[in-house]
């Protein structure tokens, strides 16, 4: 029987409840000086304000070597009742040290299938999703790499691959690679950051590939998330995708928290949720933040 695997174990798809299906609690990055997700009192007071408009589970898309703090989200789930999940995977080389990358080198997809069985480090948790990362309209080397790799750890894991696109860019090279060349399932497939290239043709043409679309990183003034997220949602659930569909904060730096002053997690059950449920009814809204991300995370985990 499929489960979703949390940072606390395995636990069926139902028991989720409301989800955040794109975040991160603690993330670093030379890309991000000075702006690391990095204080575990800050995280838990943001997951607890999470919780209170109503959150019950979070998947942190935080790959390997950026602060993931494995050990950290277990007391953080076990402190505040809130599901978590972890992921393994790897992000653009630009976010790593070469010579981390170079310890790497014919050994990634063991590493991600380590983490997703036998656990990250002496953390004791279990990664529940594979994180890799396209470029602006282009799929470099490094991408094809962690791509490859992911597609491996998939075919011995069944673990979802989740995608960082980069400012919603190169969605069909992606689905070409991934579903296409090494033909991983399109239902295994999460796209994030879709919604920050808007192109309805794009995004009904991912869609049909059976992946999931998800739209994350609401509230920031310099991507069109806001006020086009609903004619996109509206549009593809009137063309028969509604049921593809996740929904994500992706607060990525300490200033976006909502305890520091930003909108943080909550904002999506605060603001988000109304604002869809005016456009597609909230039943669907309803059931992209509670029964989807259980189908899109859910894996017969051996």
């Amino acid at each position: 029987m499929s489960r979703v695997r949390t940072v606390l174990g395995d636990v069926r798809p139902e028991e989720l409840g409301v989800c955040d299906a794109h975040d991160h609690l603690f993330l670093r990055s030379p890309q991000l000086p000075g702006q690391e997700l990095n204080d575990a009192s800050a995280a838990r007071a943001e997951l607890t304000a999470f919780r209170e408009a109503g959150g019950e589970a979070v998947v942190q898309w935080t790959p390997y070597g950026m602060g993931r703090r494995a050990a950290d989200l277990m007391e953080l789930s076990r402190a505040t009742g809130v599901h978590l999940v972890c992921a393994t995977g790897l992000h653009q080389a630009a976010h790593y040290d070469p010579e981390v990358l170079g310890k790497l080198r014919g050994g990634l997809a063991e590493m991600f299938v380590s983490e997703l069985t036998g656990g990250i480090g002496t953390s004791g948790v279990r990664a529940g999703l594979i994180k890799v990362a396209g470029g602006f309209h282009t799929l470099d080397a490094h991408a094809r790499w962690t791509m490859t790799a992911a597609a491996e750890a998939h075919r011995a894991t069944g673990a979802p691959i989740a995608v960082h696109l980069e400012l919603g860019t190169g969605a069909l090279d992606v689905l070409d690679l991934l579903c296409g060349a090494l033909g991983v399932p399109g239902h295994r497939v999460i796209l994030g950051h879709l919604n920050r290239s808007p192109d309805p043709v794009v995004q009904r043409r991912a869609a049909e590939s059976g992946c999931w679309l998800a739209f994350d990183g609401p509230s920031r003034a310099h991507h069109p998330t806001d006020w086009r997220m609903p004619r996109a949602v509206r549009d593809l659930a009137e063309a028969g995708y509604g049921h593809r569909l996740l929904l994500g904060g992706d607060t990525v730096v300490a200033g976006a928290r909502s305890v520091d002053g930003g909108p943080g997690m909550p904002y999506l059950l605060r603001r988000v949720r109304e604002r869809l449920a005016e456009a597609v009814g909230a039943e669907l809204v309803d059931r992209i933040l509670t029964v989807h991300p259980g189908r899109a995370f859910a894996v017969d985990w051996t």
